[in-house]
């Protein structure tokens, strides 16, 4: 009897349908073709002990099981389960075979027929609810996942007999209820950190409100122990929260990468990715025999920290220079090219020498002639031209680290930055995929972030002297748009470049010996 069951294969953030046929045909041995994996071919093997486990039988004769479209590589454990209820049908052992044909199921089985979770069940409901199917059957633990979106009916199961039962009307299953915006709005104003905490660095809070504000890269350069990195982790306290868009595009990704938390079904603040200075190329950008999504696409609408920039490998740099202006990343292959979102603010930490202490205001630099320079290239001008801030971070005093009164607290400064990006989002509601400063293109810098007359002579030496790259150009106008945003200016004017100015340490004449 030859029977259809649906699955799902996740590409990219992105899930494709897979149709799973079942065959038991007169004959001997077990068959499985439309280029499935070895982890798919070993299926067989957990379906037959998880089927006998619950008394049932598993066909001796010939079964070919075909898994289309046969042109894509099939992965992973996950098709575990259409397979086991499409041989159960096939062998007549289903009361109801044709429920089979409204329902996507996914699930990894073990020996004894308990279901498994698996990765990507927000995309693989939002692809079964385009096909019109009238439901979903996933592994309890990603059920709410899969529900977050509110799209179809998500049944969650943690046993193989339960979906038997369901399928041949003994006992109902009640869909999952997810309230996508409490999962949302309950926990995304919560975090461990706060500006509160930091001691002095106002005009490093500063910087981080203005990169906050207009979504510009940032790196911080100061010695070691002065609060690069503190400063750096309270940055998505004062990031806008994420909406339910943002929070879904974020979340699908984290599914797919299977980095969402234990009992998570959403991801409601801003990611916050710290990666060690040892990370390989592949595992910043993505990639991989069957691609899978980096560190940049899992900071996608939130932070990526690199942390001790210039002891990253060169080449993992370099290859976010076109991310970085794309805001997405193209990984392609002999068989298939994907395309994964990567919307990161890129905030960088760096030592402006071996030793640390260049420009320290009290401790003298020991390193050798040449070697601040020679540290200081290890990243490349390309890749500085494309930050935004350039920010000295200086050591606190004992008197600021022995005050008793706190900082300006987070929840302030995050005020001030909403204004900022209300003010952008209305002024740029007719441009699709831009919704901050860093985000314009050459023609909205020209049209919204012209200076006035002072501030473009200011503008111009400034430019003459530090010989500025056109990038850094367009940056300086891009951050003195921000800079007047949040002061309520309507335009750019001359004190707003000249702040802007100041964070371009790295080009200035001298600095470092350059």
């Amino acid at each position: 009897m030859l029977v259809k069951t649906f699955g799902s294969a996740v590409y990219g953030v992105d899930a494709i349908t897979i149709t799973i046929e079942v065959n038991v045909l007169p004959g001997r041995n077990y068959y499985m073709v439309g280029l499935p994996d070895n982890a798919v071919k070993e299926s067989l093997q957990r379906i037959e002990s998880a089927i006998k486990t619950n008394k049932l039988h598993m066909p001796r004769t010939k079964l070919v099981v075909n898994m289309a479209p046969a042109n894509i590589k099939k992965s992973g454990s996950a098709f575990d389960l259409p397979i086991a209820v499409g041989v159960l049908a096939a062998s007549e052992q289903l009361q109801q075979p044709d429920k089979l044909q409204q329902y996507v199921m996914m699930g990894e089985l073990g020996l004894d027929g308990t279901v498994q979770p698996i990765k990507g069940a927000l995309p693989i409901a939002m692809q079964a609810h385009r096909e019109g199917f009238a439901g979903l059957i996933v592994p309890l633990q990603n059920a709410k996942e899969a529900a977050i979106a509110n799209l179809l009916p998500v049944y969650g199961v943690s046993h193989l007999s339960e979906v038997i039962h369901f399928l041949n009307n003994t006992q109902p299953l009640q869909p999952v209820p997810v309230n996508a915006a409490e999962e949302l709005f309950h926990t995304q104003h919560l975090f461990d950190v706060d500006f509160t905490d930091v001691k002095g660095q106002e005009n490093i809070k500063r910087a981080l409100e203005i990169a906050a504000a207009g979504g510009h890269n940032a790196v911080l350069i100061g010695p070691p122990g002065a609060g690069k990195t503190m400063l750096a982790k309270r940055l998505p306290t004062i990031l806008p929260p994420l909406n339910l868009s943002e929070a879904l595009e974020t979340t699908k990704i984290h599914s797919v990468a299977g980095k969402l938390p234990d009992h998570m079904a959403l991801v409601s603040r801003r990611p916050f990715r710290s990666p060690h200075h040892t990370i390989s190329d592949v595992a910043l950008v993505g990639g991989g025999s069957l691609p899978q999504p980096g560190e940049i696409s899992l900071a996608h609408n939130g932070v990526l920290f690199l942390d001790e920039l210039p002891e990253f490998k060169r080449t993992v740099l370099e290859v976010m220079r076109q991310p970085m202006e794309e805001r997405r990343v193209s990984i392609s292959r002999a068989r298939i090219a994907l395309d994964f979102p990567a919307n990161f603010m890129l905030i960088a930490s760096m030592n402006p020498c071996p030793c640390g202490f260049y420009n320290h205001p009290e401790k003298e630099c020991t390193c050798a002639p040449g070697a601040v320079q020679k540290y200081l290239n290890k990243v490349s001008g390309p890749l500085l031209d494309r930050i935004d801030l350039h920010v000295e971070v200086t050591p606190v005093s004992f008197q600021q680290l022995g005050r008793q009164e706190t900082g300006e607290p987070s929840a302030l400064i995050r005020n001030r930055v909403l204004k900022a990006r209300d003010i952008q989002a209305q002024r740029y509601a007719q441009q699709p995929g831009t919704h901050c400063n860093a985000q314009i293109n050459t023609k909205l810098l020209h049209q919204w972030c012209r200076p006035d007359a002072a501030g473009e002579t200011l503008l111009k030496n400034a430019m003459e002297r530090l010989n500025l790259s056109a990038r850094a150009y367009d940056r300086i106008l891009k951050v003195s748009r921000t800079i007047a945003d949040l002061a309520g200016s309507n335009q750019v004017q001359n004190m707003h470049v000249a702040e802007a100015i100041q964070y371009r340490s790295l080009d200035r004449e001298g600095w470092a010996g350059r």
